[in-house]
């Protein structure tokens, strides 16, 4: 049996046997049935609940006359998002920013968890980083088809419909790439951030390791805006008004 933060063991205590009926309903046998929760997604159930915790407690605070400083933090993460939406995709951009501002969140909480002792990052584990590409590659393909119909598959096709038949594979395997390359990325940077801070840390247990603490910490805001941000150019890629 892998090794288990204490928070997995508590929803393998709480829930294991729920989720082993769960999979085996849907013919997956888990490796290990008495945990079948494992690190990664118990960190982000975790991320989960933080957040929500943390968006009800904003909610119940707002004010126009007297906002506090969470307010003011949250208003400034939503102003950037939405301006950069807005000179990316274009005026029409601002129905995209709560999920922009969602993924945001989610990704930059679950690149940061892992400074906590007793937690790991998430996005080190190969398989979230592929399900935050795959629900960013799902979003704007959707988004696509709202905004532009069943015409919206003329930007598979090229400009030029003799050239169709060439381009059709080309664009789809430029859209399945870009999964790839969102998944990569952030997996790459996450995992090689927490191995040299854990290197540091058993080399070297004092000093040295705040200032891979901050460089992990600049990465992890780091890898969050290039994720948001390339969702958003796939995004006017998607909606913009030619297609």
């Amino acid at each position: 049996m892998p090794e288990q933060l204490w928070f997995t063991q508590i929803l393998n205590h709480l829930l294991a046997r729920p989720v082993t009926a769960l999979m085996r309903a849907v013919r997956i046998e888990p490796r290990h049935p008495e945990a079948p929760i494992y690190n990664a997604l118990a960190m982000e159930i975790l991320v989960f609940i933080f957040l929500v915790a943390v968006f009800f407690y904003v909610r119940t605070r707002l004010s126009v006359d007297r906002p506090g400083a969470v307010q003011h933090i949250f208003e400034g993460a939503h102003g950037f998002v939405q301006q950069q939406s807005r000179e990316i995709i274009g005026p029409h951009s601002e129905g995209y920013t709560a999920f922009l501002l969602t993924l945001g969140y989610f990704i930059l909480i679950c690149n940061l968890i892992g400074l906590i002792p007793g937690f790991e990052s998430p996005t080190a584990v190969k398989f979230v980083p592929l399900g935050c590409a795959i629900t960013a590659f799902v979003y704007y393909q959707a988004q696509g088809f709202k905004h532009a119909g069943i015409g919206y598959l003329k930007h598979f096709a090229g400009p030029m419909p003799v050239l169709a038949p060439l381009m059709v594979p080309i664009e789809i395997i430029s859209h399945l790439a870009r999964v790839l390359s969102l998944t990569i990325r952030l997996f790459a940077n996450m995992f090689a951030g927490d191995m040299v801070t854990l290197v540091f840390i058993s080399l070297v247990p004092i000093g040295v390791p705040i200032l891979f603490l901050g460089l992990h910490i600049g990465v992890s805001f780091l890898q969050t805006y290039i994720f948001v941000l390339l969702t958003t150019v796939y995004l006017q890629g998607a909606v913009a008004e030619e297609h």
